[in-house]
């Protein structure tokens, strides 16, 4: 049956067209105008037969597209990302070690139920627009923002969502 779900998924493209993903890239370059922190959205149509075979799931893919984008690359380690695989219905947080002791999984696992429901109900880029500002709250309340003149470290990572 997963397989099938994979190879059936709906396209990234369009669920979220280039307008969408520009609106989402300028939503998370508004949050991180209030925080210090880095938020990067990727979203994944389906997994490949090999990926499948191997029994991935989805907080392994999300995981894999933290390191390959570099997520945890930043210098306070308090980079998000924000992960949707399309084909297995899955929304995952990944957020770098700076959180630890910091956010607890209640309040991540609570952005992913939002932004089931508005999935659930067709709506894609709102759904992902409220995720994003509802991590960019969370990434505010625990980094806030860093007047670059004080030492801060500016945009470590692209804003630009990902289709991977």
């Amino acid at each position: 049956m997963r397989m099938l779900r994979h190879w059936f998924a709906p396209s990234s493209r369009r669920l979220f067209p280039e307008d969408s993903m520009r609106r989402i890239g300028a939503a998370i370059a508004a949050g991180e105008a209030r925080h210090s922190g880095q938020l990067c959205f990727a979203v994944e149509s389906r997994l490949t037969f090999g990926e499948l075979l191997d029994g991935r799931q989805a907080r392994e893919a999300a995981l894999a597209a933290f390191a390959h984008l570099g997520v945890w690359d930043t210098a306070a380690n308090n980079g998000v990302l924000l992960y949707l695989l399309l084909a297995d219905h899955r929304i995952e947080i990944v957020a770098d070690r700076g959180y630890d002791n910091r956010v607890g999984d209640e309040r991540w696992l609570a952005v992913c139920e939002s932004i089931q429901q508005a999935l659930a109900a067709g709506e894609a880029e709102a759904a992902v627009l409220g995720g994003v500002a509802a991590l960019s709250e969370i990434i505010a309340e625990q980094f806030p923002r860093v007047d670059r003149g004080a030492g801060g470290e500016g945009n470590e990572l692209p804003d630009r969502p990902v289709r991977l």
